[in-house]
């Protein structure tokens, strides 16, 4: 019955593509109209922080972000003015800082409210009545050289005044390389615009001064994308069009295999527009995984039509023939491709499921162009050429008998003929060790990932105008920020917790759970160094004696921390003047707090979240442990854990596909199985190449584990599809390997070489998430190519022995 199905199925499409071309033709044409109305409904997402939704770290520290927000906080956009130079806080360094601020909240169009620096600091120091700029200016010009270091001394002991130096700073000189000092903008000012264009006026000074923001980081990431696509795209259609005219050697195949691969495009993200789903950075890998596989249909399509041309059928024989052989393969390889990377849909992260079910959806378009448009218009085509006599180019296939391929190919087959058990074992023990190894990856997740790197390669910043990129100094100045400052928030981690506060065990919890604290949390005399409501009332107690009194009055386990009337001890706190103090680690209703540990700079994120787990269990209420840290910890351990579950995903699922199909098509499920091994040998290498190369397995590369299962099959199952129906024929394993080999090997070769031009042109990327993938997708390919010539000839060879 499902035979029986199948052929009909499979007459009714090649009587449409053999028969009626025109009409496939013209419906194919109005859908891509269709779709191409999408592509303008196409919204571009430029937010990293999409990877964080519905992260419970993520939620809580949302939740602390709006609860305990300091009150004289305000939303309006500021800017970082760093200033760098032998010494910063030399009296002429500080002058040059004041003039600076002092120009810019002059400036109208920069629309500055307010500026702070230590220049201003120091100023007032000497003299606290000089509350302007124009009178701090005025105060360190007649003030001598040794005034201002004396001054600068004595504020250097102060937290706040050393926070905003670098981390070489030195008191007793006093020196430090660079400060930073911030410009607070009118609430509704752009960032960008006024961010730029402070950057240029200190780009046009000595240089001493470098602007960094909200504005500038943003900025550059949404030019990511779009320097990204613009040299990545004009790469990959000159490296189609190379390979292209290697491969079908006719103008006319080249035009309509060019056309089929624009329309694959215009579906799927016409299709994306439709549907509502934003454009990401991860979207830029997918037109060059349709491309992959799109070469890979029409390569194969066209040259085992030609292999029927050449034996002197005609064009509707030819193609019928071809037409019920490769709808089959296509079929299978869009099943097992759209389950590769369909199974990215399991994943926890927005990102990762939306880029796999756009995928799906482009390959199943893939097929429908591929395996329909594209031989009812060669149909037509050739039809047209004979009808007018139009001159015939090349129509002999890849890889014939006798070209130098014929002669290569085979090789597999030849050693899996002398010894096919010794090669399969060989390539189980080498794939043991490379799936040990690849447990060594890197899985840290980091925003600079998404950024371009210190250094743009030189061959980049070489394109001509069109394709040249736009400048980036945002990465740069975040390692100089980092390599040069106290992280302040990268050394941090904050532990939310649920209330109600007011009862009378929290504090002391609160207390006893810094006590003898995890490695990574720092310490003072062997205590946490935290902050929390209780340092606000420790605070408070050294300026209010009737406090101290009540504090003391209710410290029964004499700690320093309330264990009794916590409630009433609260409401007095928030009835005094440190009242916003208080805000900034406990709700008004008493019934949450936050409390923030600092960490060894040095520690790992893993190192830092599982002691920050560990510590937060030491509370007796419902705790949540939050900060960058934990939340880029959370978001490595789901790319990790998505990874792994859509490789078992695509595994399973593909095996049970191509044993239920090859049931279906020939009685034999077994095939499904053989034609698995080369998958996992080339799963387990890529896996295992990864850390050889320092390639992390981030949101984009840890994709590519599934991928490349659905990329992988396509090599084997056109080599298995083309076997089983040789193997029919002549009923010897080895002879139908050979004559395999020397047909579909040529194509596979030729459409491997595509293939790499097009997933290799992510390489170029800017950002080194997208150039990492790019690494990833290459060596997949090759390594699908090699494992499908070399370690399944052997495979199918016991597979004969065995079940055949």
């Amino acid at each position: 019955m499902g035979d029986g199905l199948l052929q009909r199925t499979l007459g009714a499409l090649t009587y449409w593509i053999t028969d009626r071309p025109k009409a496939v033709i013209v419906a194919f044409l109005l859908v891509t109209a269709l779709f191409a109305g999408g592509l303008g409904q196409i919204e571009m997402d430029e937010d990293i922080d999409t990877f964080a939704d519905g992260i419970p770290a993520q939620e809580a520290n949302d939740a602390v972000n709006e609860e305990f927000e300091p009150p004289f906080e305000s939303d309006a956009p500021t800017t970082q003015l760093i200033q760098r130079g032998e010494n910063v806080l030399t009296r002429d360094a500080l002058l040059r800082l004041l003039e600076f601020q002092q120009h810019i909240e002059q400036q109208d169009e920069f629309r500055v409210a307010e500026t702070a620096s230590t220049a201003q600091g120091v100023a007032q120091a000497i003299d606290p009545t000089a509350t302007t700029l124009d009178e701090q200016i005025r105060t360190l010009e007649r003030t001598d050289d040794g005034t201002v270091r004396e001054t600068v001394r004595d504020l250097a002991d102060e937290p706040s005044f050393a926070a905003s130096l670098s981390d070489d700073v030195s008191p007793a000189e006093p020196s430090a390389s660079a400060t930073i000092a911030t410009a607070t903008h009118e609430s509704d000012t752009d960032p960008q615009d006024v961010q730029f264009q402070l950057q240029d006026v200190a780009d046009a000074a000595d240089g001493e001064i470098v602007v960094f923001g909200g504005g500038i980081f943003d900025a550059e990431f949404e030019n990511v994308i779009e320097d990204s696509l613009g040299i990545i795209i004009p790469v990959v259609i000159v490296l189609l069009l190379v390979f292209l005219i290697v491969a079908y050697r006719d103008p006319f195949d080249l035009v309509l295999g060019l056309v089929a691969l624009v329309m694959t495009v215009i579906w799927t993200f016409g299709f994306t527009g439709y549907a509502g789903i934003p454009f990401s950075i991860m979207m830029i890998a997918i037109p060059p995984l349709l491309l992959a596989v799109g070469i890979d249909f029409g390569i194969h399509a066209v040259n085992r039509y030609r292999e029927e041309r050449v034996t002197g059928a005609s064009i509707k024989t030819s193609m019928e023939d071809a037409a019920e052989q490769l709808l089959i393969a296509f079929f299978i390889v869009t099943g097992t491709t759209v389950i590769g990377f369909g199974a990215n849909v399991t994943s926890d992260l927005d990102p990762i499921r939306e880029f796999g079910f756009v995928a799906s959806i482009g390959i199943l378009f893939t097929f429908l162009i591929f395996g329909i448009f594209l031989p009812a218009v060669k149909v037509w085509l050739d039809r047209l050429r004979r009808r007018h006599d139009l001159p015939l180019f090349s129509t002999s296939p890849l890889g014939s008998e006798d070209s130098t391929l014929g002669r290569l190919l085979p090789a597999g087959a030849h050693l899996g003929k002398r010894a096919p058990i010794a090669m399969l074992l060989v390539a189980l023990l080498v794939t043991g060790g490379a799936g040990a190894y690849a447990t060594t990856v890197d899985t840290t997740f980091e925003e600079e990932d998404f950024l371009p790197p210190e250094e743009i390669p030189g061959y980049i910043e070489a394109a001509p105008e069109p394709l040249a990129p736009s400048e980036y100094t945002a990465t740069q100045t975040i390692t100089y920020l980092n390599d040069n400052f106290e992280s302040g928030e990268d050394d941090q981690v904050t532990v939310y917790v649920e209330g109600p506060i007011y009862e009378d065990h929290v504090l002391e919890s609160v207390y006893r759970a810094g006590e003898d604290p995890p490695s990574t949390i720092v310490t003072e005399d062997a205590v946490a160094d935290s902050e929390s409501i209780i340092d606000v009332m420790h605070d408070h107690a050294d300026q209010d004696d009737d406090f101290a009194h009540l504090l003391a009055a209710n410290d029964m386990s004499n700690t320093g921390v309330p264990d009794r009337n916590v409630g009433h001890i609260l409401d007095q706190l928030l009835q005094s003047d440190s009242r916003e103090a208080a805000l900034e680690y406990i709700t008004e209703d008493q019934r949450s707090m936050r409390v923030i540990y600092t960490v060894e700079a040095g520690a790992t994120q893993e190192e830092v979240t599982a002691d920050a787990e560990e510590l937060a269990t030491d509370f007796r209420l419902e705790t949540t442990p939050t900060g960058d840290i934990v939340v880029f910890q959370e978001i490595s351990d789901l790319i990790f854990e998505s990874s792994m579950l859509s490789l078992a995903l695509a595994l399973g699922l593909t095996a049970v596909f191509l044993m239920v199909i090859y049931h279906v098509l020939e009685g034999r499920a077994s095939l499904g199985i053989a034609n698995l091994v080369p998958i996992a040998v080339t799963v387990a290498f890529l896996g295992g190449t990864m850390p050889l190369l320092d390639i992390p397995l981030n949101a984009l590369t840890g994709t590519a584990l599934s991928i490349t299962i659905g990329i992988g099959v396509a090599y084997s199952v056109h080599v298995t599809h083309r076997f089983i129906d040789e193997f029919n024929e002549c009923g010897d394993g080895y002879t139908a390997l050979v004559t395999t080999m020397q047909g579909t090997g040529g194509a596979l070769t030729g459409s491997m070489l595509t293939t790499l031009g097009g997933a290799g042109s992510l390489v170029l990327a800017i950002t080194p998430i997208l150039g990492q993938f790019g690494l990833v997708m290459v060596i997949s390919v090759i390594y699908s190519y090699l494992m499908a010539v070399i370690v399944l000839p052997p495979t199918l060879l016991v597979w004969e022995h065995v079940c055949g």
